[in-house]
Parts: structure tokens; sequence; C-alpha cells
């Protein structure tokens, strides 16, 4: 048997065949023979896969060992040609660590962790081979499933730990960034914070959130906040995250000091020490750090006119009260002042307080007796006479205690009453009654003393003495109580003011003297400069001229003197002043005057002129029995009087004498100048020489008289007795003639002058 074809065991695996053996006879005649022929397997077909794509759903997280897929191949061949074993052909991918395929039955097992966040589709290549080498290939496709296993992320991007109370709404203070690796519903993610805070969150973009004020700040309410985002994805089960953010607040001077009293009264004792401390003022400050540092300071005010400032003062740290002075209750009760609390910011802040110090008394005056008055030298005070019944009133004690309260509480009581005492003092009220009736054993002088108390701890009191005449009549009285002693006190006293009073008496008196003693050195000094100087004669023309005729420059009857200096030695006349008060003040600009006065050229001659002084004219001179006066001629009371006839030429003594007399008169005349009068700058003016002195005809002074002879018949005799009048001594005097003067020498005048000076 030939094999024409090639067979296949899958298509026909035993083939029966007959076969039959014909010979050749006729008939022939034939054997049969079945004939099975069994076709052996040949490794002729490859395993086949039954899907060239497997895919498989695997959920992430999920255990190892979890069979992911199982794959099937399929070999036509048989025995061990059909044998077909599985592997995974991946080699790159790190697919063999996270799958793994069982060899001979094809399931695919998870070995590995697998995350859908890392991977989320696994693509498996598999091969199924046989023993003979024929392999078959697919591909399995895992997808990962995402399950709810990752929290929100939740990333600060911008953080501040420190914002103002004073920031505005809406000011942004964190910046968050949301993150959620899962996907879908366990993707999405919803944030919130913490309620009852002054802050929400707002989207501002995908996934990302920020964190802004969304009411007033105040750092006096919470200083810090701890704010918690928390943020929840919509997984099942959800899952969140949360992060807490620390804040704090920052400080703003916006809150001034207040005090922990609306007002205070402090309460000190009068006669304190000086700096006491009275009371501490507290004020706090809501605000931290300097704006809470709080100081006090005294505000200005016054009290009863005088700074508050020197009655208290105030620490600026501790606002403790401390007392300037020590208070008298009696002088102030009590006062009121103003402190301020101000803080340390930038503006400061402050608060005021009023603070009332009440000044609290104490027993540190005794009572005061106003009634009886005390007084020295007071005899009897009262009088109670002898028929006075019991419960006569004496007199009453009047006390005050200018203390207050119970220091001002008054009890009087007699300090010494005897066995059968006759008064009584009401304890409240000072009265002094009798108590029983008079007797005639009872003496008529009572001395009483009361003592007044006040109720203060510890008392003080007052003691006054009372007089009292136990008598029907006031000289009965008189004769017993004159011998009452004096107040010692009063005595003394009496003694220091009287010596107090000689101590300032004397002293004035000294100081008066000193002080005329000193003027009369002055003007003594004054007299002796002007008595050595070398000046030349210059004329002192005072406001006042005499013109006793009214026919001369002046219009009417004036008084003038024109004196010399010192010096003038040589001139022999002097013009005195006459009796008419009336009185002309001279300018010196009056020159019209003064040229009339100048061209009378024989009044006075210079002290060096060589020409003479005419003799008087005839028409007025008298004989010499006629003439008066100190040159030898004898002459009865109208002599005296100036009335009698023109004495003889005035001898060179007299001269001297009148001009002794002049130079004197001018001396005491610069010593006295005061207003309106002329000065020395005036007196030696260049305009003022010999030339302005009126001409002495008109007016005649006679050496040693008052009296001065006019050349008018009508004026003579008035101008005369004027003079009498004026230059006589009283009438009692007048009887004796003068005697006539010895002739002096150049030395005694000297002296003479002298002493007129002193």
């Amino acid at each position: 048997m030939v094999l024409q074809k090639a067979l296949d065991r899958e298509k026909e695996e035993r083939v029966s065949l007959v076969l039959t053996a014909v010979d050749g006879g006729e008939p022939q005649m034939s054997g049969t023979m079945l004939i099975v022929i069994t076709v052996l397997d040949a490794n002729d077909n490859a395993p086949v896969f039954t899907q060239q794509t497997y895919k498989a759903t695997v959920t992430e997280n999920s255990p190892k060992g979890t069979v992911v897929a199982t794959v099937t191949a399929s070999d036509a061949d048989q025995g061990s040609n059909s044998k077909i074993t599985y592997s995974i052909t991946n080699t790159l991918d790190g697919i063999k660590k996270v799958f793994d395929v069982n060899m001979e039955n094809g399931e695919v097992t998870l070995i590995g962790n697998i995350d859908f966040e890392d991977s989320r589709i696994f693509q498996i290549n598999l091969l199924a081979s046989d023993e003979g080498g024929l392999t078959d290939s697919c591909k399995l496709v895992v997808d990962v499933q995402d399950v709810n296993d990752n929290k929100p992320e939740i990333t600060i991007m911008s953080k501040s730990t420190v914002i103002s109370e004073g920031a505005k709404l809406h000011t942004v203070v964190t910046m968050i960034n949301i993150d959620d690796k899962d996907s879908g519903q366990n993707g999405k993610v919803e944030c919130f914070i913490n309620e009852n805070i002054p802050f929400t969150l707002k989207t501002s973009a995908n996934n990302f959130y920020s964190l802004v004020t969304d009411s007033d700040l105040d750092r006096e309410r919470a200083s810090d906040y701890n704010i918690t985002v928390t943020c929840s994805d919509e997984g099942v089960p959800s899952l969140s995250s949360s992060v807490t953010l620390t804040l704090q607040i920052s400080d703003v001077n916006d809150n001034a000091p207040v005090f922990e009293r609306s007002s205070y009264e402090a309460y000190i004792v009068e006669n304190n020490t000086p700096g006491l401390s009275i009371f501490t003022v507290k004020a706090r400050d809501a605000d931290w750090n300097q704006n809470a540092r709080v100081s006090y300071i005294l505000e200005d005010s016054s009290v009863n006119g005088v700074p508050v400032s020197s009655y208290v003062s105030v620490s600026a740290d501790s606002g403790v009260i401390h007392a300037v002075r020590s208070f008298d209750y009696e002088q102030i009760k009590d006062f009121q002042f103003h402190v301020k609390a101000q803080d340390g910011g930038s503006p400061p802040l402050s608060s005021n307080v009023t603070v009332k110090v009440m000044i609290q008394d104490q027993n540190d005056n005794p009572p005061q007796v106003l009634y009886p008055v005390q007084t020295g030298g007071s005899l009897v005070a009262e009088m109670v006479p002898r028929s006075a019944d019991v419960g006569y009133l004496v007199t009453k004690v009047v006390a005050v205690d200018v203390d207050s309260g119970q220091n001002a509480w008054l009890s009087y009581k007699l300090q010494k009453a005897p066995d059968r005492a006759l008064f009584e003092v009401g304890l409240q009220n000072g009265e002094i009654r009798t108590i029983r009736q008079v007797t005639d054993k009872d003496a008529v002088k009572q001395r009483l003393t009361v003592i007044v108390e006040d109720n203060g701890q510890p008392s003080r009191s007052a003691t006054v003495i009372l007089n009292v005449a136990v008598a029907d009549s006031f000289p009965e009285v008189l004769s017993e109580f004159t011998d009452f002693p004096h107040d010692k006190e009063y005595n003394d006293n009496m003694t220091f003011y009287l010596v107090l009073a000689l101590a300032v008496v004397s002293f004035l008196f000294i100081t008066c003297l000193v002080v005329i003693i000193s003027v009369k050195i002055y003007r003594w000094r004054q007299s002796r400069i002007l008595y050595h100087s070398n000046l030349p004669v210059i004329p002192y023309y005072p406001p006042r001229y005499s013109d006793t005729l009214g026919t001369g420059t002046l219009q009417h009857v004036y008084n003038y003197e024109v004196c010399r200096t010192t010096d003038s030695r040589k001139s022999d006349c002097k013009f005195g002043r006459a009796g008419s008060q009336n009185v002309l003040i001279m300018d010196p600009s009056s020159t019209g005057t003064m040229q009339r006065i100048q061209n009378e050229k024989n009044i006075l001659d210079e002290p060096d002129s060589p020409l003479e002084q005419k003799p008087p004219n005839n028409d007025w001179r008298f004989t010499q029995g006629q003439r008066p006066g100190p040159s030898g001629a004898t002459g009865g009371p109208e002599v005296a009087m100036g009335t009698g006839p023109w004495p003889q030429p005035p001898t060179e003594a007299e001269q001297l004498q009148a001009l002794m007399a002049a130079a004197n008169e001018v001396s005491e005349a610069t010593a006295t100048l005061g207003p309106g009068t002329m000065g020395l700058s005036t007196r030696y003016s260049p305009q003022f020489t010999l030339q302005h002195v009126p001409d002495y005809r008109q007016n005649v002074y006679i050496p040693g008289s008052t009296a001065t002879l006019t050349s008018n018949p009508q004026q003579q005799q008035a101008t005369a007795q004027q003079a009498a009048q004026q230059a006589l001594p009283p009438p009692q005097a007048s009887a004796q003639p003068e005697p006539p003067k010895a002739a002096q020498t150049p030395a005694s005048k000297k002296k003479s002058t002298k002493k007129e000076k002193k």
C-alpha cells in the first residue's frame, strides 16, 4: 500500500480499507480483507487563543492574588502535541511585577499593587506554546478602576501670619490650592472653614481658594485666630483633609485709656506730711504694648486762685497722687482736680477723670472764747445783786471751735468750785447761774475760772476767767475790785510794745539828725567852693526885682535882686530885696529890658575897671545932721525907722561889710536854687554882665540897714515905712539905738564871713 496524499489526523483519524484479492480465473475468485489504518498525530497544528484581545477590569488597591482574567488557547493536535503553556512576553513596562499568568490554565493574577493615580490601564502580552514549539499570542487589556483612596491635598501658596486690626473688608489673608488625585466624584472637593470667625473662603479659580476678611477685626476681642480649613471629596466614603492657620492680629491705637471708676474720692487727714500718698488712680488701655502704656498727667486748674500743682502731684507711671503741702481743714475742706490718662500710641489717646480730695478734720484747734472778751486790764465783768434768786443768769460764756464734727462739740465746767459754790455753769450752753441764795458770808468779789473743752481726741480746752461782783451798788464794787491784779501776760505784752515804740522813735530821731547834718555839710562845702573860685564877676539875676518908684524899665511895682559872686570884694554896693510881693519871671530873651538896663552905666563898675562910682545927685542928699546909720550920726527913733536923713558917704569898712553880706546871700541863693530860678548856666552866660544891673538911683540900699531910699517923694515915705516894718526889731528892743559897729580889718572880714556861712 502506498500513501498517495498526506493524511490529516485532525480530519480523519482512522481509515478503514477493504482489500480484495482477485484471481485470474474465471470466475474469478476473490478474497477480501479489512484493513484499518490508524493515522498517528503529528505536531502540525499551533495553539490558537480563543480571542486575540482580552479585556479585564480590576479595582485599584486590589489585594495580591486577585485573578484578573483567564485566557484560553486550543491545539488540534493530540497527545503531547496538544499540551499548551502560557506566558507573558512584556519585558520593559514592569508588567511581570504586577501580573502573572498560570502556565497551565492561563489565569492572569495580580502579584503587585496597582494604583489608579499611577496607572489607569495595563496591556499584557500573552503567549501560548505547545511542546512542539508552536505558539500563538494575544493581548489582555486590564482597566484599573478608581477607588476613593486619596484625600484632598491642601497647599498654602501665600501665607500671612499677621494682619492689622484696621484692615479693610475682603483683605486677602491666604491663598490655598486644593488637589485630589482621585477622579470623577472621588476627585470633586469642597472646602469650608470653622464658623464664628471674621473670615471666609472664596473660590478664585479651579481648585484655588482665597481666605479673606469678612468683617471688621478687633484685636481687643480676639488677638489671634486659629483658622481650620477642611476639604472633603464626594467619594463613597468621602475622604477629607484639613489644615490649621494661626493668624495674629496686630494692634492699632484705637482705644483710649479707661479709668476703673468714673470719678474718685480720696480722704486725707489734715496736718499731713508733705509728700504723703493720698490715693491711686488706675486706668487700663485695651490696646497692646506701647499703645497700652498709660501715663498719668495732672490737668492744669486752680483751687481758690492757686494752681492745683501746689496742692497735689501725680506719679506719671503709677498714678499715685501725693500731697505737695500740708492741708488745713479750717482753710480748705475739699477740692477737686482732673487727672488725664494718656497712652503711648501715635497719635496718643487720652481720657480724664475727676478726683475729689476730702480733707478730714483733726482736733488741732482749741476752743476760742468769744464772750466775755479777755483783756489784761479788765476789772469787773458781771455784777450779781445780793437779792438774786436761785437760777439767776449771771452771764453766758460763748465759745466756738473752728474744727468740725465731734471736735467742735463744746462742754463747759468750772475749774475750781469751792464747797459752798454759789455759781454753776451749764455743761452744754455755758450759762452761769446761781445755785443758791446769796448770803452775807459770800465774798463781794468772786473769781470764776471756766474751762471750755471740745470732744476731740485728744481733747483741747480753753480757760476764761470771770470777775463777778456780789453787790448791790457800784461804789461797793469799785472799792473791792481795785486790788484785782492785772493779767501778767497783758503787762508783758504792753512792755514789749513800749520798748518797740521807744526803739522806733530813737531810730527815726537819729536818722533825721544824720540827714540834717549831711545837708548842712553839703551846703557849707558848696559855699566854700564859690568863695575860693577865681571866676570873673558875674551877677546873679534871680526872677524877682524891686522897683519901688515904678519909673524904671519894669511896668509896675516888682521885686528884683542883684547879687555878685564872692570874689567881687571891690564892689561897694548891693541891691537888696524890697518889700513888694509882686513877682516877675524874667526871660533871658527879653533883650529890650536888658538893653535899657545896660544903658545905665553908672550903677556898678567891673572889679578891675579904673572908673569909680559917681556921687549921688544933690536932689536926694541930706545934711549931715539928717544922716543916720552906722557912720557915727546919732538919731532918735526916726533913725531906727529908716526915715532919717541920708547918712554920710559910706566908709571903706562899710563897703566891705556890704560886699561880704552880698557874697553870703549869693552863696545861699546858689545852694537853694529851685524850679523857676536862673541856674548857673544862665548866670554865667555872656549876655548877663554888670551892665544888666538896674539903676540903683531908683532903689538905694543902705549897708547895715533894711531901709531903701528912692528919688520919688511920693513913694519915699511909703517905701521907708514898709522897709522899717520888715527890718526893725520888736518895739521893746527898738527903744535903744544900736551902737555903731567898729570898722573891720581884712582878717576879721574873713572870720565874720565864715561864721555867717556856718
